[in-house]
C-alpha cells in the first residue's frame, strides 16, 4: 500500500528537486536513520566483508531500479510509470529462467508475458505515435522504466541469493547509505546543487519518500526477500499501479481513461498468469538450515 503512493511523491518532489539529488538525499538520510535505529536497539550491522555484495545489490535495486523510475517520471505520469513498473514480475521470470537453479520458463508463463505486453502496447501506443520532442522524451522515459525493471529484477535475484545476510534491516541500511552517497556524487558532478530548491510540496514529498518509502517500504521488501520466495513477493505488483493511477488522477489530474483501465487490467492479468505458472508461487518457502 505504501509503495503505491511513492510514485505520486516522486512526481511531486521532482517539481523542484533534481533527479540524482532526490535519490541521494532520500536514501542517504534514510540509511543513516536506519543505522541509528539499529544501533539504539543494539543490533549489529553487516560485517565489512559483506559490504561489496550489499553495494552491488543496492546499485541494482536503488540506483538502477529506483533511480530509473525517478528519471523517467520527468516525462511519464506517475500512474503510467507504476503500471509499466508492474511488469517487474515478467523480468523476474526472465532473469530466473537464465540463472543457474532458477525457475524455468513455461508455456503458461510465456503466455502471461505476451498478454501483459499487449496491455503495455495499448497503454503507451498513442503517445509513442506522436511527433516532436515530447514524444522522444516520452519514449526515453519508457526505455528508462524498463531498464529500471531489469535492474530491479536482477538486484532482487542477487539479493535473494547473496545479499540479505543475517540482518536484512542492517543490509538494507548499508545499501541505502552506499547507494545514496553514489547518487549525491553523481548529482554533484552534474551540477545539480545549483538547481536544488525546496517548496513546501517537494520538501514534504521528499520527507515522505525518506521516512515511509525508504525506511518502511524498502526495508520491508529486503526483509521479505529473506523469508519468502520471489514469486510471492512479486504480488506487490498487483497493488502498486492501482493506488498510483488513482492518486495521480485524483491529486495531479493525470489521464484516467477507459484505455488506461483496459491496458492496466491486461498487464495485471498477464502478471496473474505468470504467477500461476511459477513453481511454488502459492506456498511459502521452506526454511533452510543455517550454514
Amino acid at each position: 500500500m505504501v509503495w503505491g503512493t511513492t510514485y505520486l511523491a516522486i512526481r511531486v518532489a521532482l517539481e523542484t528537486v533534481p533527479v540524482a539529488l532526490l535519490g541521494g538525499l532520500r536514501w542517504t538520510v534514510a540509511g543513516a536513520i536506519l543505522v541509528g535505529i539499529l544501533l539504539i536497539r543494539k543490533e549489529a550491522l553487516p560485517r565489512f566483508h559483506a559490504w561489496g555484495s550489499l553495494a552491488l545489490s543496492g546499485f541494482l535495486l536503488i540506483i538502477i531500479g529506483n533511480g530509473g523510475v525517478v528519471w523517467a517520471e520527468q516525462y511519464v505520469s506517475s500512474g503510467l510509470a507504476a503500471v509499466l513498473v508492474a511488469v517487474v514480475p515478467f523480468w523476474n521470470v526472465l532473469v530466473e529462467a537464465v540463472l543457474p537453479r532458477g525457475e524455468r520458463l513455461t508455456i503458461r508463463a510465456l503466455t502471461g508475458l505476451v498478454v501483459g505486453f499487449v496491455g503495455i502496447v495499448i497503454l503507451v501506443w498513442p503517445e509513442i505515435t506522436l511527433d516532436g520532442q515530447d514524444s522522444r522524451l516520452f519514449i526515453a522515459g519508457l526505455v528508462a522504466l524498463q531498464i529500471a525493471c531489469f535492474g530491479w529484477a536482477l538486484g532482487t535475484a542477487f539479493t535473494k541469493r547473496r545479499a540479505t545476510g543475517a540482518s536484512p534491516l542492517g543490509g538494507a541500511a548499508v545499501q541505502m547509505v552506499i547507494s545514496g552517497a553514489i547518487m549525491i556524487a553523481i548529482g554533484t558532478v552534474a551540477g545539480e546543487w545549483s538547481r536544488l530548491d525546496f517548496s513546501t510540496r517537494s520538501a514534504s514529498a521528499l520527507i515522505y519518500l525518506t521516512l515511509i518509502g525508504s525506511i518502511v517500504a524498502y526495508s520491508a521488501y529486503i526483509y521479505a526477500l529473506k523469508h519468502l520466495p520471489i514469486s510471492q513477493i512479486s504480488q506487490y505488483a498487483y497493488v502498486n499501479p492501482l493506488i498510483a493511477v488513482w492518486l495521480g488522477a485524483l491529486l495531479l489530474g493525470e489521464p484516467f481513461t477507459i484505455r488506461t483501465i483496459v491496458a492496466a487490467v491486461l498487464v495485471l492479468v498477464g502478471i496473474a498468469v505468470v504467477r500461476s505458472a511459477t513453481p511454488g508461487s502459492h506456498a511459502p518457502a521452506a526454511r533452510r538450515p543455517a550454514a
